[in-house]
């Protein structure tokens, strides 16, 4: 009912198949799912905290649902080698081999998988729901959120950028009060307080924090990394560039 490649695991490749496969099915009354630390904090001491994507299924109301072992979902498994073998095949019979052409193909894939495999239900009731909020608000949903709490001036920041609200008035009742930032994945910043979006301008840009990785997107920020470092290794620095003076030039400058 849905699939989707990303370069690999992570909260963002599972809030964009759930965004399309809300908007094509509607809400499911529940999500099954592993014990991955995307879908539930497994550190000691923190029963009842909610992982980003966990915080967007409770506010969807959809139960989430978590296997203790992995043959505990013998059936997703069975699929997942299922796709694992038979679509690997399908893509290199068909020339495919970059990620956006996989995506593009999928909906082909199991128009074709389903008409061979599927079994007719018991039940010709379909248990979705239709969804709560609208187009803006499951944007806002499947975003990552920060709670911050804002200055006298009413400010806060995020990834070294420091955004003020911006009022009619003085914004007394806005002092010191927390607010959620909305941070899309192409970068897009949402402020909302007690969901009411709040207007703000950008005061102060810095470096933005070395991402935090671990071991299932660690080859994927490598990759990154080369690319990037392939991109600028051909630049040349102008001839005045500080990095080509002298020592003697330098003082010649400056005297």
């Amino acid at each position: 009912m849905g699939l989707h490649f990303s370069p690999t695991e992570t909260t963002q490749s599972y809030m964009e198949t759930l965004s399309d496969y809300l908007h094509q099915w509607g809400r499911p009354v529940s999500l099954y799912s592993d014990k991955h630390s995307i879908f539930r904090v497994n550190r000691a001491n923190c029963e009842g905290e909610l992982t980003q994507l966990s915080r967007a299924l409770k506010t969807l109301d959809i139960e989430a649902i978590h296997a203790n072992t992995p043959q505990a979902k013998g059936r997703v498994e069975r699929a997942n080698k299922t796709l694992q073998d038979r679509l690997v095949k399908e893509l290199r019979l068909k020339g495919i081999s970059t990620i956006e052409e996989a995506n593009q193909y999928l909906p082909d894939f199991m128009k074709q998988y389903n008409q061979r495999f599927a079994v007719k239900p018991g039940s010709d009731i379909d248990a979705h729901r239709k969804l709560l909020h609208n187009e803006t608000e499951v944007k806002q949903i499947l975003s990552i959120h920060h709670q911050r709490k804002l200055t006298k001036n009413l400010s806060c920041q995020l990834n070294n950028i420091e955004y003020q609200i911006i009022t009619k008035t003085k914004g007394y009742r806005l002092r010191q009060s927390y607010v959620t930032l909305c941070e899309s994945f192409n970068g897009e910043i949402t402020i909302l307080q007690k969901g009411n979006t709040l207007a703000f301008r950008t005061l102060n840009k810095g470096e933005k924090p070395i991402p935090i990785v671990d071991e299932k997107t660690i080859h994927h920020a490598i990759e990154q990394a080369k690319l990037k470092q392939e991109k600028y290794s051909s630049y040349k620095p102008r001839v005045d560039h500080p990095w080509k003076r002298t020592y003697k030039n330098t003082e010649r400058l400056t005297a």
